[in-house]
């Protein structure tokens, strides 16, 4: 095995910076809750602050190019690593648990956004290629989604920027105000809080994020469990939709189709999955009264505090790499469709989890 210094020598400013501001974000929510409010916790979240530190700073100074590189490793890969290590906190009946119940949720949320901007392009004149990028960023899985689908229908690199300017900027929004409306609205219910943070909000990092600040803020873990089975659900609903959009798109002509289903897959849901078995092996093997059972557990907990600080980080990373400018010069239209769809998609799921969600429990 060979170890390429040189990369890991290109990422490390980046990766230590989102690593401090990660640090530095948790010495403020210490500040706030003990200086401030005189609680053991503060009413702002790490996450929270981790993200609005960085985008303040990601907006007054132009990070560096070398910074940059890390900080996309962080976004891409370290944030990945995080969403795996939460598979630990899981037992497998939970995931299956969780996971049959939102099947049909995810389903109907994604039908709902495909029919909406479907008709609501009659009336907001975008072009059909821009349609499909924020119809399927908002209902599966983001900026990932609309990279995955830009190739197979031939959209335009500043129809892709668009759309993944609008995914990040409603995708924020509602990663910061949800999981407060959540904690609101669902009285502390963990399954139904989960449920609406796992579809309603759109990146994978946002939904992890958005989990990650109702578990600090109100104390349910289980919330942060269900919402992301959730969102990882919706990722694997990429290997359905982007060949559906293919066959969309490019229906009646006879065009080399340019995916595959092994390059969209979300590979991550697999480490997720190992790790939830990684745990029920480990808690089956080990004696609750043995010296090993108390290493295991110590373990564990390794690994949740990992992921805590990776999601941290990536979120950090996020904040910096947000240029609020260019935001702001993309115009309206397609921000618009955004919004509604945005919206739509959290009605749905309101709607799903108030009327039909006891015919899958």
């Amino acid at each position: 095995m060979v170890i390429n210094f040189q990369f890991i020598k290109s990422i490390f400013p980046g990766v230590i910076l989102a690593l401090i501001f990660c640090l530095f974000s948790q010495g403020i929510n210490n500040v706030i809750a003990l200086e401030i409010f005189g609680t053991e916790k503060s009413p702002i979240s790490t996450v929270l602050i981790a993200i609005l530190l960085g985008i303040l700073m990601g907006n007054a100074f132009t990070p560096r190019p070398g910074m940059m590189i890390g900080l996309d490793f962080t976004q891409q890969y370290i944030l990945k690593l995080g969403i795996i290590f939460l598979g630990i906190r899981l037992s497998f009946a939970d995931f299956i648990k969780f996971g049959s119940i939102a099947i049909p949720l995810v389903i109907f949320c994604i039908l709902g956004v495909l029919i909406l901007i479907k008709l609501l392009i009659k009336k907001v004149p975008i072009s059909s290629k821009m349609s499909y990028l924020i119809a399927i960023g908002t209902s599966v899985c983001g900026a990932t989604a609309i990279v995955a689908t830009a190739p197979v229908i031939n959209a335009k690199k500043t129809e892709v920027a668009y759309a993944i300017a609008n995914i990040t900027l409603f995708g924020v929004i509602a990663m910061l105000v949800y999981p407060y409306f959540a904690e609101w609205y669902f009285s502390n219910n963990a399954l139904e809080a989960g449920l609406f943070l796992g579809t309603s909000i759109h990146e994978t990092s946002q939904v992890a994020a958005a989990g990650l600040i109702y578990d600090q803020q109100f104390n349910n873990p289980e919330t942060l469990d269900v919402a992301t089975v959730t969102k990882l659900i919706r990722n694997t609903f990429l290997v359905i939709l982007i060949p559906l959009f293919a066959f969309l798109y490019n229906r009646g002509e006879f065009k080399e189709q340019k995916y595959s289903i092994l390059s969209i897959f979300p590979y991550f849901v697999l480490g997720f999955i190992g790790m939830i078995i990684l745990r029920n092996f480990g808690d089956q093997l080990f004696s609750s009264e043995s010296d090993s059972f108390y290493a295991w557990s110590r373990f564990i907990e390794y690994l949740k505090i990992l992921a805590t600080v990776f999601l941290t980080m990536a979120m950090a990373a996020v904040g910096i790499s947000i240029n609020l400018s260019e935001l702001k010069s993309m115009g309206y239209k397609p921000f618009v469709v955004g919004l509604i769809a945005a919206v739509t998609v959290g009605i749905i799921s309101l709607i799903y989890i108030e009327t039909l969600i006891n015919f899958f429990i």
